[in-house]
């Protein structure tokens, strides 16, 4: 498997791991949705992650010149994601994690405000917990130069108003409603969640 991975290379991992379900999903914003995918289950092939990673590299380091520090990705979801990228751009990879409601930076994990930071996800719906951890960054006082994801699927840069550019392997268009106006509810269907945020 080589770099250069377009679009269709990339959602064919995906069918080829299982990793992008069809049905009736609790997203980990709270939305519903009629596809999910579930990164986890492309990760778990080393070969497969690290070529992402590579092809994913190659793209940020087409923008930014400079090395990246840091990689950081909110837990559970992003730690095997930031692992890679970071191992891909030669950079220190981390991971939040939430202690309750709050999103912190724990197990020793240290920035510099002068460090260069690249927060990721694995798929990017609203870009809510990619938010979280700018958020946490902003409280240590480091600004991260961009955002990434391996899907977004949220039909723009959720970042564009904070001037951070988005790296995304794969731009997908699906669908999400909010649970009230979800037509598979409405069918009857039961909505079941897949994903690793608790109390949701």
């Amino acid at each position: 498997m080589t770099a250069l991975m377009d679009k269709d290379r990339i959602l064919d991992l995906f069918r080829e791991t299982n990793a992008m379900l069809e049905g009736h999903f609790v997203l980990s914003s709270g939305k519903h949705s009629d596809r999910y995918f579930q990164c986890a289950l492309l990760l778990e092939h080393p070969r497969k992650a690290e070529a992402l990673a590579v092809e994913f590299a190659r793209r940020v380091r087409a923008v930014h010149t400079t090395p990246y520090d840091v990689v950081i990705g909110p837990a559970l979801g992003a730690v095997t994601w930031a692992y890679e990228v970071a191992r891909a751009l030669g950079a220190r990879a981390q991971f939040t994690e939430r202690k309750g409601d709050v999103m912190e930076l724990r197990r020793g994990f240290a920035l510099k405000p002068s460090d260069r930071v690249l927060v990721v996800e694995d798929v990017m719906t609203t870009g809510g917990s990619a938010r979280e951890v700018i958020e946490l960054l902003a409280r240590l006082g480091v600004r991260p130069l961009a955002a990434g994801c391996i899907v977004n699927r949220s039909g723009g840069n959720p970042f564009e108003r904070d001037g951070l550019p988005l790296f995304a392997l794969a731009e997908v268009d699906a669908v999400a409603w909010e649970p009230a106006a979800c037509p598979l509810c409405k069918a009857g269907s039961q909505a079941v969640k897949p994903g690793s945020r608790p109390g949701a």
